[in-house]
């Protein structure tokens, strides 16, 4: 994976990611008492910037801590973080920590004074050769705790579960419960079932994720699609499956558990998603981040 890019936002100001400092008595540091959001940057301009900071302030009202800033206060943030950067094509994260007291205690501070974090990386990239084999994945048993819908940085389950699909030589784990689908380790989860895409309902169990809603509302122009429970038998039976996250749009899983998905390849529907968000980037270059909802385009 590239190396992030050199300037960072904490706290106010703008200086070098190698320089940034918090203290070990960060709530975030000590109790994982923080969330998250990642979202892509093309020419510059950030995609489907309202939807990700309509959640991240879901997620901060769920944890019980006063969003720091307003929509059009964080967008000034990032765009200046994405120009100091250089701009072009990139990946925000930013993280909101519930701050520090001196001590370590479980329950809130008396005085909340959070800190925020950002820096920019470089957008992965997918490789000609992937798009042309896909993505392999394992299947894991669920053992996260019991609200993976609110996107915090206590992700250690997930990281575990990563880096078992790594040594399996897999991209990523599918996460199942009861014989029933949820999502990837760091992904949403869809499959393509006789022609209709179905993704699982949100759940406690699932975050809701930003490029699946986009992703769905694609699809709805082009073929069926449902919100619904999907066995673990019919992801292996599946004639396609995907994974989605912000920084990749949709990507083709060809391979499950070592079995190939459907032919191995990567197939159509995929190919006319990957259009799609391809052309929805090109239409909105150049709009305001914030005149309009992004996935108001989708339809």
């Amino acid at each position: 994976m590239a190396e992030p890019l050199p300037l960072c936002y904490l706290n106010g100001e703008y200086i070098a990611l190698r320089d940034a400092r918090i203290s070990p008595l960060d709530r975030g540091f000590l109790f994982g008492d923080s969330v998250y959001e990642v979202l892509p940057a093309f020419g510059g301009r950030m995609f489907l910037f309202r939807e990700h900071f309509d959640r991240l302030a879901r997620s901060l009202r769920e944890i019980r801590l006063p969003n720091p800033h307003t929509h059009e206060e964080w967008l000034g943030i990032l765009e200046q973080l994405i120009a100091r950067n250089g701009g072009g094509d990139m990946y925000v994260y930013l993280q909101v920590t519930r701050g520090m007291e001196y001590g370590r205690n479980h329950a809130f501070p008396a005085v909340v004074q959070p800190c925020v974090f950002a820096m920019a990386s470089p957008l992965p990239v997918f490789s000609e050769e992937q798009r042309n084999t896909g993505l392999s994945a394992i299947t894991v048993q669920d053992f996260r705790w019991g609200r993976c819908d609110i996107k915090t940085t206590a992700l250690l389950a997930n990281v575990l579960m990563k880096q078992q699909a790594a040594d399996a030589g897999a991209n990523e784990a599918i996460i199942v419960r009861d014989g029933e689908v949820l999502e990837g380790s760091s992904t949403s989860v869809f499959v393509v079932i006789g022609g209709v895409l179905v993704t699982p309902p949100n759940s406690h169990s699932i975050l809701p994720g930003t490029t699946r809603d986009a992703a769905l509302a694609l699809a709805t122009a082009v073929m069926p699609a449902e919100i619904r429970k999907i066995s673990v038998e019919e992801l292996r039976a599946a004639d396609e499956v995907w994974i989605s996250a912000a920084t990749r749009d949709v990507l083709p899983v060809t391979r499950i558990d070592g079995a190939p998905v459907g032919n191995g390849r990567p197939g159509p529907a995929w190919l006319g998603m990957s259009h799609s968000f391809k052309n929805l980037r090109q239409q909105l270059a150049g709009t305001p981040v914030l005149g309009a909802v992004d996935s108001s385009r989708l339809t």
